[in-house]
C-alpha cells in the first residue's frame, strides 16, 4: 500500500516533468526556426537591396532613352530639313 501511495504521489511531479521535457523540445524548435526566420530575414532584406539597385539603375537607363529618342527627333528633323533645302536647289 505504502508503494501504491508512493506512486500516487509522484505521478503529478512525473506529469511535470512530461511537460517541462515537451516544452523544452518545443523551445528548441522555436530556437531554430527563429535562426531559420531570421537567415530568411536576412537573405530576403539583401535580395530587396539588390532590386532596388537595379530599379534605380534601370530608372537611370530609361531616362537616357527618353533623352536619346529626343535628341534622335531632333537629329531626324534637322536633317530633314537640310534634305528639303538640297532638294530646293537642284530645282
Amino acid at each position: 500500500m505504502a508503494k501504491s501511495m508512493r506512486s500516487a504521489e509522484l505521478e503529478p511531479l512525473e506529469r511535470l516533468e512530461e511537460k517541462v521535457r515537451l516544452l523544452v523540445a518545443l523551445v528548441g524548435r522555436l530556437r531554430v526556426e527563429q535562426t531559420r526566420a531570421t537567415e530568411e530575414h536576412g537573405r530576403l532584406t539583401r535580395e530587396l537591396d539588390e532590386t532596388r539597385t537595379r530599379l534605380a539603375e534601370f530608372d537611370g537607363v530609361s531616362a537616357d532613352v527618353t533623352a536619346l529618342r529626343v535628341e534622335r527627333d531632333e537629329v531626324r528633323s534637322r536633317v530633314s530639313s537640310l534634305l528639303e533645302q538640297i532638294e530646293a536647289l537642284n530645282l
